[in-house]
Order: structure tokens, then C-alpha cells, then sequence
């Protein structure tokens, strides 16, 4: 196992130029290298070496794929990306894992055995920072939690940094108030289902309501208010112009798009997968006071401008999901969710969290509730967030990836965090790559929803 070295008297600024992109004079030249290899999980592992190594190692951890899915090992979010680094003199390496799936108890020491393959077959890495994005960020965030003597710093990108537990509640929380609202009695489970073929027919029928409902301005109303409970934004697509603040029938249009196709597919798909490993339901809503919930979300004035729009009483809804019956999780599967992923925030090395503001997938919100847990369990000053002003998941430049690398391997180098502030952190980007577009702003966001760590004894059932 590789051990992390103290910064040696002198290292500091030849370590900064490391962490800038930069060869040290020292270094030997050599070829560049592809290898790719097998671990004894069965999972597949991708090196990538420049022909001069700065002696950074990147190790990546990619996002969910669903089951039947393409399971390929990569080792860099994009080519464009990757391109940038592998000139900049890093080393690149990462695993498919070796399933499929909600993974993250394979995904963990699929990752660290690729950190083993790389010191075998290239040699010692003088740094390690681990980045991933989407599902990738929570095992990265997982790394740095677990396995603080096997990398120097992280970064994740648009990750599940909320946690497993904390994602499962937050995504039935929509689903219940569809059907709550728009198919009561109709008897669409959400929870429980025995394969993925119930969960295919589940999403199919609830889609088909949702569908219906989008015809009418009280069914809109009613979808607005179950991707509040979600915190979906107005904006969701870079490819499509950002509605004006007060045009909330455009942002309506918009998250009615990902409540039919994302928020479906994560409600009775990606939940029936994870069921089947957690050994049953992992999520419960018995408890939730909506009102409240709405009440602190981002989309609050939207819905209740649509529903008096609509002509429909809000608080009469309200006390419909108030007075439904409620779904109870199985503890064993809470059990599972919570050692396999639930946070600490109990950082050792320095992680810098990145999120663009507009994500329909993984809610801005979700950094949140990392910083709760970081801050509860005092190791805030390990932390670091950024915010991207654009709409998509993961919908990062390759000049916005390369200043957020940047700026934690300087944090590595020197000890210190620098210039972390949007105009800071692009500088960097344009710096780092003045072909793409570099968007960080000053953005704070709301609450999340349904937080669960376990910084906090009181977060549970």
C-alpha cells in the first residue's frame, strides 16, 4: 500500500509547478503509454502515461451504468479533457468496477486495486488525487472518507456527495406525490419491486399519468410541485434557452421533461437495482412534512404561482400527501445503504466539490448537504465547493475541470487552499484552456431536501 509522504523542506515549489501542469526538470523521458489490464474482481483497468510524467496520478471513478450497459474502464471524463491532461504531464488511470449498477461496495476497492496496478506496472505516483463525476463523485467522496492513506486530495463533479441513503429518500419523495396526486388508488408500487421488469411496468404506468396530466394547467401545477419536492430546476438543458425568472410556465415545460424521463428512470429503474443489492427497500417517507419541504425549496413561488393559475387550492394538495398513507423501509437495506454509503465528513486530505446549477439529475442542492456533514463533523476547512453557471449534468468545460484539478493539487502542494472564488477559479480555466468556456459564479444553495449522514445521530426514521 502505497503511504503518503510529508512535504520534505523545499518541495513546496516544485510541487506547485506539478500541480500547475508542469514537468519538473528532473524528469526522465519517456514514451507515452496505453495499458489496459483485468483485476481479480473481474473488473477491467485503463492506464494512460504521458511521454513526461509530472508524477501526479489522476485516478477516475465514472458514473452510473445501468445494468445491460456497456461496462468499459475509463480513466478521464471526456477525450477533450483528457487530451489537455496527458499533455499537461498527468498519468490517468481508472476501472469499470466490477458490476454494474448502484456498485459503490465493488467500485471502492476496484479503485484502490487500480492504484496497486498502476505502482506495478508504471511505479510509484509522487501525488494521487482521485476525481470522478455524477455517481463517480460519491466514490471518489468515498475514497477520501475510507481510504485517506491511498490519495493526496479529490475532486468530484456533479457527485452524489449527499450520500446513498439521503439520495434514496429524495427520489421517492417525487414519485409519491405523482401518485399521490395525479393516480390515486391506481396501486402503481414504488417500492418493492420483484424484478425490473415490475419496475419498467411501474414507470411505464406512472409515466403515461404524468404524461396526461401535462395537458392541463392543474396537472402542470401538480408536476411542479412534485419536482419541487426534488428541487429539479427550471433550467435543465444548455441546448435550450434559460427561462426568464418569472416565466414559470417555460420552467415548468422543462421539468415536466426530466420528471418523464430521468426522474422515472432513477424512481423505478436505477431504485429496483439497488433494492436488489441492499436486500430491500432503503428509503422511507414516514414522517416528511411536504409543506414544509416545499416550503424550503427552490421552486416554492413557481408552484404556487401555478396553481393559482391553475385555479386549484395548493394547501388542499398538501394535505392530501400529508394524510396518505406512508411507505416504511426495510432496516436491513437501510442497514446496507448506510455502511456502503453514508458519509462522515470526516475529510483527512482536501476535496473540492463542483456542481453546475442547473443539474435536473444530481440537484445543486446535494452540496448542501455535504457541507452539513463536513462542517458537523469539523473538518470544514478540507472542503472546498465551486459552482458552474450552466444547466445539464456533468455539463462541465474541459477549462472548468482543468482549474478544479489545479486548484486541489496546489491545495496538496502547499497546504493552503488559495484563490478558490469564482473570478479565481476561472482565471484558471481560461488559463488552463482559453478554447472553452469558463462559468464559475458566486452561488450559494438551498437546503437539501432529506439529509442523512452520519454526522448527525439525529438523521433516521
Amino acid at each position: 500500500m502505497r503511504v503518503r509522504k510529508h512535504a520534505r523542506a523545499g518541495a513546496a515549489a516544485v510541487a506547485l509547478l506539478l500541480a500547475a501542469g508542469a514537468a519538473p526538470a528532473t524528469a526522465a523521458p519517456a514514451p507515452a503509454h496505453h495499458l489496459e489490464g483485468t483485476l481479480p474482481s473481474g473488473a477491467t483497468y485503463v492506464i494512460d502515461t504521458p511521454a513526461r510524467w509530472n508524477g501526479t496520478l489522476l485516478l477516475f471513478s465514472h458514473g452510473y451504468r445501468a445494468a445491460g450497459e456497456p461496462n468499459e474502464a475509463v480513466d478521464a471524463s471526456d477525450d477533450a479533457t483528457k487530451k489537455l491532461l496527458l499533455a499537461e504531464g498527468y498519468a490517468l488511470a481508472g476501472s469499470s468496477y466490477a458490476t454494474t449498477g448502484w456498485a459503490v461496495e465493488q467500485a471502492v476497492p476496484d479503485q484502490l486495486a487500480t492504484l496497486d496496478a498502476f505502482a506495478g506496472r508504471v511505479g510509484p505516483a509522487r501525488r494521487t488525487l482521485a476525481w470522478g463525476e455524477s455517481y463517480g463523485g460519491l466514490v471518489t467522496t468515498a475514497l477520501a472518507e475510507r481510504h485517506p492513506g491511498r490519495i493526496d486530495g479529490s475532486l468530484s463533479l456533479c457527485g452524489l456527495v449527499q450520500g446513498g441513503v439521503a439520495n434514496w429518500n429524495s427520489t421517492l419523495d417525487p414519485a409519491f406525490a405523482l401518485t399521490t396526486l395525479l393516480a390515486p388508488g391506481s396501486g402503481i408500487p414504488l417500492t418493492g419491486f420483484t424484478d425490473a421488469g415490475a419496475a419498467d411496468r411501474a414507470a411505464g404506468r406512472l409515466g403515461s399519468v404524468v404524461s396526461e396530466a401535462q395537458r392541463t394547467a392543474a396537472g402542470r401545477a401538480r408536476i411542479a410541485l412534485a419536482a419541487a419536492l426534488h428541487n429539479i430546476p427550471g433550467w435543465t438543458d444548455p441546448a435550450q434557452d434559460r427561462p426568464a425568472p418569472h416565466d414559470h410556465e417555460a420552467q415548468q415545460a422543462a421539468q415536466y421533461r426530466v420528471v418523464s424521463t430521468m426522474l422515472l428512470d432513477a424512481a423505478f429503474r436505477r431504485r429496483q437495482e439497488a433494492e436488489h443489492r441492499a436486500g430491500g427497500n432503503m428509503s422511507w417517507n414516514t414522517g416528511v412534512d411536504y409543506a414544509a419541504m416545499l416550503r424550503r425549496s427552490a421552486g416554492y413561488e413557481e408552484v404556487k404561482a401555478l396553481y393559482r393559475k391553475a385555479g386549484r387550492s395548493l394547501g388542499e394538495d398538501l394535505r392530501r400527501l400529508a394524510g396518505a398513507p406512508r411507505i416504511t423501509a426495510d432496516p436491513a437495506a437501510v442497514r446496507y445503504m448506510t455502511r456502503n454509503i453514508a458519509f462522515t465528513g470526516k475529510l483527512r486530505t482536501p476535496q473540492l466539490d463542483v456542481h453546475t446549477t442547473g443539474d435536473p439529475l444530481v440537484p445543486v442542492q446535494v452540496e448542501a448537504a455535504h457541507r452539513r456533514a463536513v462542517t458537523a463533523a469539523g473538518a470544514g476547512g478540507m472542503l472546498r465547493q465551486g459552482f458552474v453557471d450552466n444547466a445539464g449534468h456533468c455539463t462541465f468545460t474541459p477549462a472548468e475541470q482543468l482549474a478544479a484539478l489545479h486548484t486541489v493539487g496546489r491545495r496538496v502542494a502547499t497546504g493552503h487552499w488559495g484563490d478558490t472564488s469564482p473570478g479565481g477559479l476561472n482565471q484558471e480555466a481560461r488559463r488552463s484552456d482559453p478554447t472553452t468556456a469558463a462559468r464559475y459564479l458566486a452561488f450559494r444553495p438551498g437546503p437539501y431536501p432529506r439529509p442523512y449522514d452520519l454526522a448527525h445521530p439525529g438523521d433516521g426514521q
